[in-house]
């Protein structure tokens, strides 16, 4: 049993049925990433981990206890964090204001929610740069690590990332996967969407590649980097 384990899940969007039976496992202190096409399910997996879309069929397994039909937000009291495609920062409020929203789940716990603020400062520098400055005005680059110190803010045992180098220029992308070796480095589990699947496969432990909604291949990450259908599909040969 892992810290997070999906048996069997079928999703729909009202008719169009999104997952097809998706199985999978992430073990406490693993990177995992999910590789694939766009429309392929990556998204629509985090999505129902997350408890933004409920599965018709099939469990969602944290620490051993179901979560189909947990609240979303009690899921991340329970331990899971998003930092979503396309960042979604608040764009009207500031870098300290955006950070305190992510720490919610603690309450009023100032001493965990300034201790959580001084490691996000810590490992995003730029943002304590900018902490006054409205997110909006931020760079990409610097909206993306606004969008992961959010989540971070919550002290999740699993964080989940839906596509971090999205619109990042390549030395950006390096600094950001940098951070999430480091993240991970410091005890948390990483489920990691990613376009760039080279990157990420060097990143991960193991993946998951899918395919119109279900699992096509599955393994370590070294067995997948060396697997011609990947090499064809998603490393450019």
């Amino acid at each position: 049993m892992g810290l997070l384990e999906l048996r069997d899940i079928h999703t729909y969007y009202g008719h169009v049925h999104a997952l097809k039976g998706i199985s999978l496992t992430v073990e406490a202190g693993e990177i995992v990433t999910l590789i694939g096409a766009n429309g392929a399910g990556k998204t629509t997996t985090l999505r129902t981990i997350s408890g933004l879309e409920r599965p018709r069929q099939g469990q969602v397994l944290f620490e051993e206890q179901e979560t189909n039909r947990v609240p979303a937000h009690e899921i991340v009291y329970r331990g899971i964090s998003q930092a979503p495609e396309g960042r979604k920062v608040f764009a009207t409020l500031t870098v300290q204001e955006n950070l305190n929203m992510g720490a919610y789940s603690l309450g009023n716990d100032k001493e965990a929610i300034e201790e959580n603020r001084r490691r996000v400062f810590k490992l995003f520098p730029r943002l304590e740069e900018r902490k006054r400055q409205i997110a909006g005005t931020l760079s990409g680059g610097e909206q993306q690590m606004l969008a992961i110190g959010r989540a971070l803010m919550a002290r999740p045992k699993l964080l989940m990332l839906d596509e971090p180098s999205l619109g990042l220029a390549p030395m950006l992308v390096k600094a950001i996967f940098q951070t999430i070796r480091e993240i991970n480095e410091q005890g948390v589990t990483i489920l990691l969407v990613e376009q760039n699947a080279r990157v990420a496969l060097r990143l991960a432990d193991k993946g998951y590649v899918l395919e119109t909604g279900a699992i096509a291949l599955a393994g370590t990450s070294q067995e997948l980097l060396d697997d011609p259908r990947v090499k064809a599909a998603y490393l450019g040969g």
